[in-house]
C-alpha cells in the first residue's frame, strides 16, 4: 500500500521546499522529489514534446523547460494538456517509489508542489514550507530572472499560500534567514520522532 507514512511537502514557487528538503535529509528523514521525477519522464518523453511544440522545446535530449514553461504558464488549455499528459506517468511512477518508502515503516517526505491544487495523492499529512507573497516574489524575479509580470503570472497560477498555510498539518516558516529555517527544521524533526519509534534498519 502506497503513501502510508508519507508526508506531502508543499507550498509557493520560491518559498524554500527544495532547501527545506535538504536540511530534513540531513537530519534523516527521506523523501520523494515529484520534481525531479517529473523532469526525467519529461525528457524520457521529447519526442512528444517535439511532436506537440516543435523541435526548438528539445536540446540534446533534454527538454529545454524555461522555453516550454513561457508558453505552458501563458496559455491554461497547453497547460492543462501537458499535466493530463505528464500527471498519470509521473503519479505512477511516486506510487512506485512510496511503495518502497512505506516498507521500512517510518515517515518519509513526498515533495509535491501542486499538492492541494491537484488533490490527487492520499495523503493525510503536509508540511507547507511558507513565505508570504511579497517575499515568495521577490525571491522568484531574482532566482529565475523574470520579469514581475510573468512570475506574477506564475505565482498565481497556484493556490495562494495563506490558504495552504491554513490547509497544513505543520508549517515550516521561511521567511527569515537561513539559520531561522534551519531551527524551523530541527523542531520539525524532533517533532517527528516524538510522534514515532525509531526507523527499521
Amino acid at each position: 500500500m502506497a503513501f502510508k507514512y508519507a508526508i506531502a511537502l508543499t507550498g509557493g514557487i520560491a518559498t524554500g521546499k527544495s532547501t527545506v528538503a535538504s536540511l530534513l535529509k540531513l537530519n534523516g528523514i527521506r523523501g520523494i522529489n515529484a520534481d525531479s521525477i517529473s523532469h526525467q519522464i519529461l525528457d524520457e518523453n521529447s519526442a512528444w514534446v517535439i511532436e506537440r511544440f516543435g523541435t526548438n522545446f528539445v536540446k540534446n535530449g533534454k527538454v529545454d523547460r524555461p522555453a516550454l514553461g513561457k508558453i505552458v504558464f501563458s496559455n491554461s488549455a497547453v497547460k492543462k494538456e501537458l499535466e493530463s499528459f505528464l500527471h498519470p506517468k509521473i503519479r505512477a511512477k511516486i506510487e512506485e517509489e512510496s511503495e518502497k518508502q512505506d516498507r521500512l515503516g517510518y515517515p518519509y517526505l513526498v515533495e509535491i508542489p501542486l499538492f492541494f491544487e491537484t488533490s490527487s495523492y492520499p495523503i493525510q499529512n503536509s508540511i507547507v514550507v511558507y513565505a508570504p507573497k511579497t517575499l515568495q516574489l521577490e525571491r522568484f524575479m531574482k532566482r529565475d530572472s523574470l520579469s514581475e509580470e510573468e512570475s506574477l503570472n506564475r505565482i498565481e497560477s497556484q493556490m495562494d499560500i495563506e490558504e495552504k498555510k491554513a490547509r497544513a498539518t505543520w508549517v515550516i516558516d521561511n521567511s527569515s534567514n537561513l539559520k531561522h529555517l534551519q531551527k524551523e527544521c530541527e523542531h520539525f524533526v524532533e517533532t517527528i520522532k516524538a510522534l514515532y519509534p525509531a526507523p527499521k534498519v
